[in-house]
Formats: C-alpha cells, sequence, structure tokens
C-alpha cells in the first residue's frame, strides 16, 4: 500500500493545488510572503503524511509525523485568514478552503488516534 492511497493525502494533496492555483492570482509583492507560505505550509501537509507512513511501524514516530502534518494544516488555515484580510480572496473561497482543511484535519486525528490500522 502506498501513502497516495490515504484519503487524508488525497485531500491534502487536492487541497495544496487548490490553494497554488488560487495563489497565482496574489500581487507580486506577496511572492516571498504570503503567497510563499501559504503554498509551503500546505505542501507540507502532504509531505509530512508521506514521511510518517513510511515509518509507521514505529507508532510514536507515525504519529509525531501527522501531528506535524496536522500543525502545517492548522498554519494554512492561518494564511487563509491572512488572505482574507488582504483582500485577495472572498469570505466564501475561504470558508469553502477552510471547510477542506477541517477535513483533512479530522482524517489526520482519525490516524493519530487509530495507528494499529495504517500498520
Amino acid at each position: 500500500m502506498s501513502f497516495k492511497t490515504l484519503l487524508a493525502y488525497q485531500k491534502g494533496f487536492d487541497l495544496a493545488m487548490e490553494i497554488f492555483y488560487l495563489t497565482k492570482d496574489f500581487p507580486n509583492s506577496e511572492v516571498f510572503a504570503l503567497t510563499s507560505q501559504i503554498i509551503r505550509s500546505s505542501r507540507s501537509v502532504c509531505s509530512n503524511i508521506a514521511e510518517g507512513y513510511r515509518k509507521r511501524l514505529y507508532e510514536k514516530h507515525f504519529k509525531s509525523k501527522l501531528s506535524d502534518a496536522d500543525s502545517e494544516n492548522s498554519e494554512t488555515q492561518l494564511w487563509l485568514d491572512f488572505a482574507l484580510a488582504c483582500e485577495y480572496i472572498s469570505e466564501e473561497k475561504r470558508i469553502e478552503l477552510l471547510n477542506k482543511s477541517e477535513e483533512v484535519g479530522k482524517l489526520l486525528n482519525y490516524m493519530i488516534n487509530n495507528p494499529d490500522k495504517f500498520k
């Protein structure tokens, strides 16, 4: 089985790609600030899932990487708040993306609480 089959990974990847395309419309002045930060945190969710999955036989390491993924997911939510405050996205878009992010968070927490199901 591959980490790519995990629902948390698939939904996290889709969200990261949606954010990537969305940020193409952000101003150039944000390239090294908000744009970079939100892209990196959203992608980091997936990379932490992938790393953790390869260490899933070591429960503490697995949970640690999933916790890192959850933290990055929360950071992505913060950057969405800034994108709204800077008027780069609408409230409707922020809510849509936050809902997707919260779904990823729920899947990550399920994995953290049920590590034996992923061995």
